[in-house]
C-alpha cells in the first residue's frame, strides 16, 4: 500500500514539474519574441485599363467594361440594355452589330472593291502601292508627294508633301507600331476592326489650289481639301458635316441635305464662315445613298476637288466611337430615334 501511494506521489510531482517547466519555457519564448505587427491596410492596386487589358479581356465582360469606359470618359451612364440615344445605339452596335460586311467596308483596302462595284472606279483616289510591311516599300519609285496609311485603323495617316524632307525613320516607327496594333481595342471595342488583316497603303496625294481667303477650299484639310461627311440613316442621307481648320482649332459645320444650318453642334464649334453649297452636292448625296443602302446608319465621307471631281474617303460605322458631344443634348436622342437597331444581336466569334 505504501509503495503504491509513493508511486502516485512521484507521478503527480513530475507531472506538475513538467507542466511548470513547459509553461515557463513558452512564456520565456513569448517574451523574447518581437511583437507581431499586423499588416498595414493597403488599397488594392488599380488595374491599368490600357490597350493590352482590353485586348486580352474575356468577351463576356465587354459590355460591362464599355459602359464603365463611357462613364469614365464622358461622365454619363449609357444603358446598353435599352439603348435610346445616338451614342447608346452606336455603342450597342459596336458590340452586337459588327458584321463581316462592316469589317470589309471598314478595311480601307477592301472597301475600294465595294466602291468600284457600286459607284465606279473614278471616285477612288489612285492607289500607288499595297504592302504587308514597311520594308517592302521602295521609296525611290514613289513620286515627290504621296499619302501613307494603314487599312485597319482611324487617323493612322502620314501625308508626305515633300519626299526630300520625309523622315523615313520616324515614319517606320509609326507604321510598325500601327501594324502591330489591333484597332478594335484602341478606342472602346470597335469590333468591326478586329478581323482586318493589316496592310500599308500608299495613295496619290490630292490637293486643291488655294486661291483667296473666301474660297471654301482654302480652309480645308491637307492641300486645301474640304472633307464632306454625309450622315445616312436607313440608306437615306440626312446631314452633312464639314470639318475645317484641322491643323489649328478644328471647326465643324453641319447642314441639312438642302444646305441649311442645323440647330445643333457635335463636339466642335462652328466655323462662322460662309460655306457655300457645293455645286456637286446632289451627286455627292446620290453616291452616299447608294453606298449606305442596307445599313441602319453609316457616315460616308468624300473630298471635293476644285475641278468638281468627287473622291471617296471612307465609310464610318461608329462615328467618334459613340462619344459624340451634342449641343444641345436633346439632339442625341433625336438622332438616336433615326437608328433602327436589329432585333437580334450579332456576336463575333
Amino acid at each position: 500500500m505504501t509503495n503504491w501511494l509513493n508511486k502516485i506521489k512521484y507521478i503527480i510531482y513530475h507531472k506538475v514539474k513538467t507542466e511548470k517547466s513547459v509553461k515557463k519555457y513558452v512564456l520565456s519564448v513569448r517574451v523574447s519574441e518581437k511583437p507581431i505587427k499586423k499588416p498595414a491596410k493597403t488599397k488594392p492596386a488599380k488595374i491599368l485599363k490600357d490597350y493590352e487589358y482590353y485586348k486580352n479581356l474575356d468577351s463576356r465582360y465587354y459590355q460591362e467594361e464599355l459602359e464603365a469606359r463611357c462613364k469614365r470618359l464622358a461622365g454619363i451612364r449609357m444603358d446598353l440594355d435599352n439603348p435610346q440615344t445616338y451614342n447608346e445605339k452606336i455603342q450597342w452596335s459596336k458590340l452586337y452589330d459588327s458584321t463581316p460586311l462592316k469589317t470589309k467596308l471598314t478595311d480601307k483596302y477592301l472597301v475600294r472593291e465595294w466602291v468600284r462595284e457600286k459607284i465606279g472606279e473614278k471616285y477612288l483616289i489612285p492607289l500607288l502601292g499595297v504592302y504587308n510591311s514597311f520594308d517592302e516599300i521602295d521609296f525611290s519609285q514613289l513620286p515627290e508627294q504621296f499619302v501613307i496609311k494603314t487599312n485597319h485603323g482611324s487617323g493612322w495617316v502620314i501625308v508626305v508633301k515633300n519626299k526630300k524632307k520625309f523622315d523615313k525613320s520616324e515614319a517606320e516607327k509609326k507604321i510598325n507600331a500601327w501594324m502591330s496594333t489591333n484597332y478594335a481595342f484602341v478606342a472602346g471595342f470597335e469590333l468591326h476592326y478586329r478581323d482586318i488583316k493589316p496592310k500599308i497603303l500608299i495613295e496619290q496625294y490630292i490637293e486643291n489650289e488655294k486661291t483667296d481667303s473666301e474660297n471654301n477650299n482654302s480652309i480645308g484639310v491637307n492641300g486645301g481639301l474640304l472633307d464632306y461627311k454625309v450622315m445616312c440613316f436607313d440608306g437615306k442621307p440626312m446631314y452633312i458635316w464639314v470639318n475645317t481648320d484641322r491643323e489649328h482649332e478644328q471647326k465643324r459645320d453641319i447642314f441639312t441635305t438642302d444646305w441649311k444650318r442645323v440647330p445643333f453642334r457635335i463636339h466642335y464649334p462652328t466655323s462662322e464662315r460662309n460655306l457655300s453649297k457645293p455645286e456637286n452636292l446632289e451627286e455627292m448625296l446620290r453616291l452616299a445613298e447608294i453606298l449606305s443602302q442596307g445599313f441602319n446608319q453609316v457616315r460616308v465621307d468624300f473630298y471635293v476637288l476644285n475641278n468638281g471631281d468627287i473622291k471617296f474617303g471612307e465609310m464610318t460605322f461608329t462615328s467618334e466611337s459613340g462619344l459624340s458631344q451634342f449641343i444641345p443634348e436633346t439632339w442625341n436622342k433625336k438622332l438616336g430615334d433615326l437608328i433602327k437597331l436589329p432585333d437580334s444581336k450579332y456576336i463575333l466569334k
